[in-house]
């Protein structure tokens, strides 16, 4: 363990930052509500050096010989976890440091709404949470994770590079598998996973076509299976997926995606009017009939216009979302705009 290392996540932790950014030959940086501001100690070059590298294995300090970026998850003297990327840039040492929650919040402390709880109780399908790297994505689904533990029979298996929030069996039987420690590849843990017995399925990330295409056969095959993408709005996520796959097998993965595509949630996260946190905004797009007809008759230019009337299916827009966080006094209406995909949209739902 190293000192200065555990005293800076600490620090970290103690005054609610999500990252902590080391770099060799420049400041350290901590994120706090969004915003990047530098760490009130700095560091020489040697001691980041050894703070970085104290974190790694010796399989990991080989990898970064060879040139390898490194996904880990760091357990530090309180027994608290963080992911960690270590790479380089400029030929010079640099790690990214996220800090996680050992507590896992429930869909009420993180006031999601409820059409998240009907989700986790599908029997099976594919239910993905989008949005830009830090906007919460593991953290609503590790919310939905616990729900699912503490009320379903059930066997739930994740699949993560690395793994993050950890689960204490309640109601469900969970397995957690980590990409480079337990299983070489996302590839060879999907195909596992058809001869592992699981209902419920979270495939940290769909990275890449074999991924993909893992994913939609296990949703086709009675999984319930939870992802991410990288992706914002629902129309830019499911045309992403059908871009992946060559032009011969886009009808087929279009016929498919439409059959088991039960929601895509995307999120961002914005500062609060206290100034004291953020808090999440979701568009919500819930797979029904008229949403999985547009799919199918590459028609998801259309999806938008159907998720503002699908209320009653627990559908809502961004701007719906931004509206009532402006209405409860959660953000002020200059955040809502920032943010909005159409600020005059968002002004006729606040009735302005």
């Amino acid at each position: 363990m190293n000192q200065l290392l555990e005293e800076a996540l600490q620090y970290a932790r103690e005054n609610g930052c999500s990252d902590l950014h080391l770099n060799v030959d420049g400041p350290a940086m901590i994120r706090k509500n969004g915003k990047l501001i530098e760490f009130p100690k700095q560091f020489d070059n040697a001691q980041t050096t050894e703070m970085i590298l104290s974190m790694l294995n010796d399989l990991q300090m080989e990898q970064l010989k060879q040139g390898k970026d490194i996904d880990f998850t760091y357990v530090d003297q309180m027994h608290e976890r963080q992911r960690v990327n270590v790479y380089r840039q400029q030929d010079k040492l640099a790690a990214a440091i996220r800090i996680i929650d050992n507590r896992i919040r429930s869909l009420e402390e993180l006031m999601l709404p409820d059409v998240l709880k009907n989700l986790a109780m599908e029997p099976r399908g594919l239910v993905l949470v989008t949005g830009p790297t830090g906007s919460g994505k593991s953290t609503t689904l590790a919310a939905i994770m616990q729900y699912i533990n503490e009320r379903r029979d059930c066997h739930i298996l994740t699949i993560e590079d690395p793994v993050e929030y950890l689960y204490e069996r309640s109601k469900a039987l969970i397995h957690q598998r980590e990409i480079g420690c337990d299983v070489d590849s996302f590839d060879t843990a999907l195909r596992s996973a058809m001869r592992e017995d699981p209902d419920v399925i979270l495939v940290g990330e769909m990275r890449d076509y074999e991924t993909i295409a893992a994913v939609v056969t296990l949703a086709e095959t009675g999984h319930l299976v939870f992802s991410t993408l990288h992706t914002i709005g629902a129309a830019k996520t499911i045309d992403r997926i059908i871009d992946v796959f060559p032009p011969h097998k886009q009808e087929q993965i279009r016929m498919q995606i439409s059959g088991i595509l039960r929601a895509v949630i995307t999120q961002q996260l914005l500062p609060t009017l206290d100034g004291k946190g953020r808090v999440a905004a979701l568009e919500i797009m819930v797979g029904n009939d008229a949403i999985s007809s547009m799919i199918r008759d590459n028609k998801v230019h259309q999806i938008n216009s159907q998720i503002q009337t699908g209320a009653k299916d627990g559908m809502q827009t961004l701007n719906f979302a931004l509206a009532k966080l402006v209405r409860t006094q959660k953000i002020g209406l200059d955040i809502a705009e920032k943010y909005s995909d159409d600020a005059k949209e968002l002004r006729q739902y606040l009735g302005m």
